[in-house]
């Protein structure tokens, strides 16, 4: 068993699990700790917990140190650093006319690195612009193209349910979302309806999408005849909360069948 701690980079929304390196924290608690890259500043979100070998990627980074003042004014420094670095980039980018749309960046704590994320409709050969980015910075560049759904990810906005876009908030992978769970869930095929303001099919259209299987398992299918109790008819629609289907009988019009009367 190890001792390992959740962190969240609050500038990628990136998760990390973490060797708790022997130190006790709580939740909210910010720290110092490795990563893959480099040294970055993150919040615990979830704190000392004992999990199994075989449920981790090891050898696993470790929390470094619970951030201190000077930490924390060098990590603003870093903000307004990437900041103005951008600014810069963006017009560098625009000199060299490489249709690039920059829209974040950020340094790793140690300032080991310096990463751009940008998005473009082509792949983009941009190695002599991260070579005047490194002679200006004197760091290491990443040029990081992205798509349309990272860019809702990074800047955020509200979501056509009113609330602040899960991506943004709490969602730390995109789960593949597909056209076959909007007709599972039997909404209307409407991209305004569909569609987040990334423009891609709403993630949250997999939240209840094996709910909507396990409930329909006893239905018969929209389109099939049906055997009821008021003659065989073609079943035109599905109520699978109140437990009823609509079956178009041919003396009787449509009518409605509760399926725990059928059974």
């Amino acid at each position: 068993m190890f001792d390992v701690v959740i962190v969240s980079d609050d500038k990628t929304k990136n998760v990390y699990y973490l060797s708790s390196n022997s130190m006790k924290f709580k939740k909210g608690d910010v720290v110092i700790f490795e990563s893959d890259n480099g040294i970055l500043l993150g919040r615990i979100v979830c704190e000392n917990y004992s999990e199994k070998k075989e449920n981790l990627i090891l050898p696993l980074s470790k929390v470094i140190r619970v951030a201190t003042k000077d930490d924390l004014k060098n990590h603003n420094k870093n903000v307004n650093n990437a900041n103005e670095a951008l600014v810069e980039a963006k017009k560098i980018e625009k000199k060299m006319n490489l249709g690039m749309n920059f829209i974040d960046s950020y340094y790793y704590f140690d300032r080991s690195q310096l990463v751009f994320l940008f998005l473009s409709d082509s792949r983009v050969d941009f190695r002599e612009l991260a070579k005047k980015l490194a002679a200006k910075y004197k760091t290491r560049i990443e040029l990081r193209q992205v798509g349309v759904r990272d860019k809702a990810k990074r800047i955020g906005g509200l979501g056509p349910c009113g609330l602040f876009l899960c991506c943004n908030s709490f969602l730390t992978d995109f789960n593949s979302v597909s056209i076959n769970m909007a007709k599972n869930q039997m909404l209307a095929l409407n991209p305004s309806k569909i569609n987040g303001i990334c423009g891609r099919l709403l993630c949250c259209l997999g939240y209840e999408n094996d709910t909507y299987t396990e409930l329909k398992k006893d239905f018969p299918k929209i389109g099939l005849v049906a055997d009821t109790p008021m003659g065989m008819g073609k079943v035109v629609s599905l109520d699978i909360f109140k437990r009823t289907y609509s079956v178009d009988l041919k003396e009787k019009g449509i009518v409605s069948i509760s399926l725990d009367e059928v059974k």
